[in-house]
């Protein structure tokens, strides 16, 4: 039973990024494009470190997956927002 929960989180991930992909290909704007990489981040990050946590339990290996994922969602949220920040200043304020 636990395997099939592990395959069902791995597969949502991976349906995750898929669908990120294909909205990244699909949206026109620079802005609505990073909304695709912070819904990859996310989606694929939370159900990976669910799926490690329910395959190992509570070891190093876990933690390590979990600190992972708080600093990618950390670190993606500034790096998103300096990015927006930019390209809204580049394109100006005429909007």
């Amino acid at each position: 039973m636990k395997s099939i929960i592990v395959d069902m989180l791995l597969a949502i991930a991976l349906l995750s990024v898929w669908l990120g992909c294909a909205g990244f290909v699909r949206l026109t704007n620079a802005l609505d494009r990073l909304h695709c990489i912070a819904f990859v981040n996310v989606g694929a990050g939370i159900s990976l470190t669910l799926a490690v946590l329910i395959q190992d339990g509570l070891t190093s290996r876990s933690c390590k997956t979990a600190a992972l994922l708080v600093l990618t969602l950390l670190v993606g949220a500034a790096t998103t927002h300096a990015v927006a920040r930019a390209l809204y200043l580049r394109d100006g304020e005429d909007r």
